[in-house]
């Protein structure tokens, strides 16, 4: 009897790590949590790239950023990002954009992509890194292919 109890107890023991561990598993999941739903943080942020939402677009800004728009960069608040983005959209109609690569770790990404819009085509370069269990745009830069 007291051999079962004894194997018994090894036994939660060993699994009390591995619980551990699926635990830590799970949280760490959660923290690539994104707005919209889905997996694939790039998913959305292309979506409205294509389509030009320049606010939809806005809401994945962090609260201070680096926006390279055709060379001209600047450091700048959300809103500030929010209206230089809008320009270039009145500016250059977006047609359609499209991911060519993305890596990174679980708290941060990039992307590069392929923006064409007002007759032209543009290099994208996305930034994002997680802060408060989500991802949010830190560099955006936009530049003639």
């Amino acid at each position: 009897m007291k051999i079962k109890v004894l194997a018994a107890i090894i036994g939660l023991m060993a699994l009390g790590p591995v619980a551990h561990g699926q635990n830590y598993v799970m949280q760490n999941a959660s923290r690539s949590s994104i707005p919209d739903g889905g997996g694939d943080v790039f998913v959305p942020i292309s979506k409205y790239l294509s389509s030009g939402n320049y606010d939809a677009l806005s809401a994945w800004f962090a609260d201070t950023l680096e926006i390279t728009i055709l060379a001209k960069s600047s450091d700048a608040s959300r809103a500030q990002a929010r209206q230089i983005i809008k320009t270039f959209f009145d500016s250059y109609t977006p047609r359609s954009f499209e991911l060519s690569h993305s890596a990174g770790r679980a708290n941060m990404k990039y992307g590069l992509g392929t923006l064409k819009a007002g007759g032209e085509t543009f290099n994208v370069t996305i930034f994002l890194s997680c802060k408060d269990d989500s991802f949010k745009i830190k560099q955006l830069k936009i530049e003639r292919f």
